[in-house]
């Protein structure tokens, strides 16, 4: 690495400087090889220009560069092997910086620029963050385009473990302690990927059908199952991935595993891994299933090679979009089926969408599906995803991901499954949750604290976590509620956040409007909640209210607040309520057993009135504290990498300000600033922390004091001064 820097640093300087003058403006990565031509970079730095290659792509954005702006020559590929760290045999994709320069003038055709080059010999490679694009804009802000604008433009090394343990990568390239074991069954379906021949080879397929399916138990329909005369490898895929139960599918797996001399586990369980889906209608039979046949073995090939490579376009691009329409064409409609098959193949690459993955794709990421599923259309919506992968505040980052939580989302997965195989449900795998996880997420309460906690929710029903700014109320109140019910759900936990317009027709039922000038009686989403709970008796349900003193309970609450009572928590106690579906039979309602109401409220809110007593009388109270000792310590030195002395003035300069804040008359122990404000995340990692002190002062605390001593300013300016000094 320090030869490659050096290299850069020995350039005409006044070049090199021009190139770094354009820092903060977008930087461009272009491609010198389109369209199956011969690589350009040669030619391009010695006549000083760029060329677009295509008449009809990226003219807009070519015509958007500037003259001034940074711009590099960059080859996207994949690897596997010869990687400066430990790719656990994961393609990795990499970027080679061929060529720097600076724009110099832009001849606005959206093909040709003009540019002052600089070779970079010999190429230097970056890893994971990559542009399959021909034309890619990097914009300086995010942590990713600031660490490939500096090693591109600026010489410096990639921090290549910060971005093995990124969200995005981290499944398959992260530290061990952070690999997820759910996902290794990717391993196994790519080994045997890899096993099946991208040619065409009917007898061979054959013969492999032939005999996995021999060397399973006695008992297994696919020891007599039927197979097509013209198969492909994708019916092999097919043998461990029909709709049956746990024991059927391993058994496949492992004959497969044996045949084929793979040495991956065989995974330990199925169940987010989706199976092949059958039309519910009999499909027409295929007229030609030899051309069919080839038309998929073509697919599949061209399917490996586009996953393998990291161009987004370009002939490998075009020949999957070419086979996936001709496959289509023989379906005679755009068939999901084919993602499920492409996903078996290669789980990182490629989007099954399945019925599960549509409706979270749509309802919980929102994003739309397109009308018509092409190939085209099928790789952009990857492409969309795979952008907002890499987003840290996305729900999901991968694809295995997104399968998985599109299965948890539901309390059960229904399979639709192929003639002759029975139809079960299969229970959605519970992802277990307890106290041990609370203080592995990083909580700072002693684990008797919150065994007490639980306890007192679990006796009250209903529990409020009280405290100053900062303390954790909202996260560990979410976190109770997992520990609670033993596990992550979504579905069975809630949360909503009690504002002062909240009404009780808005919490509860109410009018609502539903389009053509009419109103209609709707359910809010605590009566929802009490219906679930009620169908589902055996499961524990919990709502999580977000400050819930800035509403008015008992306005918001109506009835209700008498239901929560934990001594009124059956059908005899139930009430009417105030709005009736048919007032001619009216309904009671209670709140179950099940249920149970976990509230936050910020002790510091001078905005807030007295809480009703009412609703004190039917809520457990915890109060948190500020807790800056050794848990918390040690958490943000191990998980952040801050240096120990750097916490110890940060505990220092936090509690001295506390103390300020306990002495005051006018506010009190119940304004003093919570250990949330210093407790980075644990990603992404910070460079600096001392400037990330500075920043939370400056940005968090710093507002924070000034609204405590809005009528003495002097007093805030002090107490910043006093937390930055020596920052």
């Amino acid at each position: 690495m320090k030869r490659r820097i050096f290299i850069l640093s020995h350039i005409n300087t006044e070049r090199l400087e021009a190139i770094m003058a354009a820092e903060g403006k977008a930087c461009w990565f272009v491609g010198a090889a389109y369209g199956g031509r011969e690589d350009q970079s040669s030619r391009f730095i010695e006549e000083r220009i760029w060329e677009n290659g295509y008449e009809d792509r990226y003219l807009e954005l070519v015509k958007a560069i500037q003259p001034g702006d940074r711009i590099a020559i960059k080859a996207a590929y994949t690897r596997k092997t010869g990687l400066p760290f430990d790719n656990r045999d994961q393609t990795v994709s990499v970027m080679s910086i061929k060529a720097v320069g600076t724009v110099t003038e832009n001849l606005r055709d959206g093909r040709h620029l003009k540019v002052d080059w600089i070779p970079v010999e010999p190429p230097r490679e970056w890893y994971f963050y990559t542009g399959r694009t021909t034309v890619w804009r990097v914009l300086p802000g995010d942590w990713r385009a600031d660490a490939l604008i500096a090693f591109t433009f600026e010489g410096k090394p990639q921090d290549i473990d910060r971005f093995r343990n990124a969200p995005y990568w981290k499944e398959r390239f992260g530290d061990r302690d952070s690999e997820d074991p759910r996902f290794l069954w990717t391993r196994f379906y790519e080994a045997v990927t890899d096993e099946l021949p991208v040619s065409v080879d009917y007898e061979w397929v054959m013969q492999a059908i032939k005999r996995i399916t021999a060397a399973l138990p006695e008992g297994n329909l696919l020891r007599n199952a039927q197979f097509p005369r013209f198969a492909s490898p994708f019916n092999i895929l097919t043998l461990f991935n029909l709709p049956q139960g746990h024991a059927a599918r391993t058994a496949a797996a492992v004959s497969v595993a044996r045949y084929f001399h793979i040495d991956r586990s065989v995974p330990d369980s199925f169940d987010e891994i989706p199976t092949a889906e059958f039309e519910e209608d009999e499909a027409p039979p295929i007229r030609e299933p030899r051309k069919f046949a080839e038309r998929l073995w073509e697919l599949f090939g061209a399917a490996i090679r586009f996953a393998d490579t990291d161009e987004s376009e370009g002939e490998a691009r075009t020949a999957f979009i070419a086979a996936y329409d001709e496959v289509c064409h023989f379906f005679g409609k755009n068939d999901y089926t084919l993602t499920i098959d492409l996903y078996w193949a290669r789980p990182w690459s490629y989007l099954p969408l399945n019925r599960k993955n549509r409706t979270y794709i749509r309802q919980v990421l929102g994003i739309q599906l397109p009308d018509a599923l092409t190939g085209e259309s099928y790789l952009e919506l990857i492409e969309t995803l795979e952008n907002r992968f890499q987003d840290d505040s996305f729900p999901v980052h991968s694809f295995p991901e997104l399968t998985q939580a599109a299965f948890l989302s539901d309390a059960t997965a229904q399979q639709t499954v192929s003639k002759g195989v029975k139809t079960e449900n299969i229970a959605a795998p519970i992802v277990p949750y307890s106290l041990d996880d609370i203080i592995a997420d990083g909580c700072f309460l002693k684990r008797e604290k919150l065994e007490e906690m639980l306890e007192r929710l679990q006796q009250r029903k209903n529990l409020i976590l009280q405290g100053p700014p900062g303390t954790g109320k909202t996260w560990l109140a979410k976190r109770l509620a997992s520990a609670l019910i033993g596990q992550k759900s979504d579905r069975r936990v809630r949360a909503v956040q009690f504002h002062p317009n909240l009404s009780y027709e808005d919490f509860v039922r109410g009018w609502r409007p539903c389009g053509e000038g009419k109103l209609t009686l709707t359910d809010g989403p605590f009566l929802q909640i009490v219906q679930e709970a009620c169908r589902d008796s055996q499961n524990k349900y919990v709502l999580v209210i977000e400050e819930i003193n800035r509403g008015n309970p008992a306005q918001v609450f109506g009835e209700m607040l008498t239901l929560l009572e934990a001594d009124k928590r059956t059908p005899t106690e139930a009430l009417e309520l105030c709005y009736q579906k048919d007032p001619r039979n009216p309904e009671r309602t209670y709140i179950p057993p099940n249920l149970y109401v976990i509230g936050t409220m910020n002790l510091a809110d001078r905005s807030l009135a007295m809480v009703d007593l009412a609703l004190r009388r039917r809520f457990a109270f915890e109060t948190l504290e500020p807790l800056l000792e050794e848990p918390w310590r040690n958490w943000v030195r191990e998980k952040c990498r801050f240096d120990a002395a750097l916490l110890d003035r940060i505990e220092q300069r936090i509690t001295q300000l506390n103390e300020t804040i306990r002495k005051d008359a006018t506010l009190g122990k119940q304004f003093r600033i919570g250990h949330s404000y210093v407790t980075p995340a644990a990603y992404p990692p910070i460079d600096d922390p001392e400037r990330w002190f500075r920043q939370v002062v400056e940005t968090e605390i710093g507002p924070l004091l000034e609204e405590y001593w809005f009528d003495t300013p002097a007093q805030a300016d002090e107490c910043r001064r006093q937390l930055l000094e020596g920052f």
